[in-house]
């Protein structure tokens, strides 16, 4: 009597290659400001991400724009059987709300926006004063490392459940409008970025993947490019943590079912 062996779609030597969208959630944090005539820390600021309408359906479907909304891509290395290396970018977008008052700390020197800041206060409703934006984006170039545990097993698809970790750089291209100065619209390495992940893959005919995963991390931004002035003196810090969605689909190379 024969039995089946089953082979599982993650074998060593596979590769799968990734693209899909995010949501992103990010914790308020203080963020600094500093420069040659001014230096303060606006305290506890909260922000947002920015995804693209479905209803603008162009941008998801057409290659000249698909890399508008907040997507991610990678390519996943199996170095054993269901644990696989990650190479991927992480383009999440970060807004700054408006429409807040925050604590202030540190001095201007400019007397029209020293003025705007009333008892320690200041509202950032008025983009006169800051527009805080990493919009084209947030951009984490990271590495990770992920277990597959495979869960389900039928014979037209099998269900893995991945955890796992990763860490990278943050190369931001922020659009940040202070204090009237013309802004810095360049791309740049401004810190780096750690995560812990955790997702479903459902894998179909051996080779398409449906996954969903979540990754929860933190976020360290010493070197922030806030204006085109004095790139050198004008920097903005700050650090939080975040929550990322992600949802796509992939597809994997030298994986196949055999009896």
């Amino acid at each position: 009597m024969s039995v089946k062996a089953q082979r599982e779609a993650f074998k060593k030597g596979s590769v799968l290659v990734f693209w899909g969208w995010n949501r992103g959630w990010y914790s308020d944090s203080d963020i600094r400001f500093y420069g040659q005539d001014y230096n303060f820390t606006l305290k506890n600021v909260s922000a947002h991400d920015r995804p693209t309408p479905i209803s603008e359906i162009d941008h998801y479907i057409n290659p000249l724009k698909m890399s508008i909304p907040q997507v991610n891509y990678n390519i996943t290395y199996f170095i054993k059987d269901n644990l696989g290396i990650t190479l991927g970018l992480d383009h999440m977008k970060y807004v700054m709300d408006q429409d807040q008052t925050v604590e202030f700390e540190g001095y201007i020197k400019d007397p029209k926006y020293a003025a705007m800041v009333n008892n320690g206060k200041i509202d950032l409703s008025d983009t006169k004063f800051l527009k805080y934006e990493h919009t084209n984006g947030l951009n984490y170039l990271n590495l990770g490392i992920q277990k597959y545990k495979h869960i389900l097993n039928k014979n037209k698809f099998d269900i893995f459940w991945t955890y796992g970790l990763g860490a990278g750089v943050l190369i931001p291209k922020t659009d940040a409008t202070l204090m009237g100065k013309e802004e810095s619209d360049h791309f740049h390495l401004a810190g780096f970025g750690m995560d812990a992940r955790t997702g479903i893959n459902v894998v179909l005919w051996n080779h398409i993947v449906a996954k969903a995963d979540f990754k929860y991390g933190y976020i360290n931004l010493p070197s922030v490019r806030t204006t085109q002035e004095n790139v050198k003196i004008d920097k903005a810090t700050q650090d939080f943590t975040f929550g990322e969605l992600v949802f796509g689909i992939g597809y994997t190379f030298n994986t196949k079912k055999h009896n």
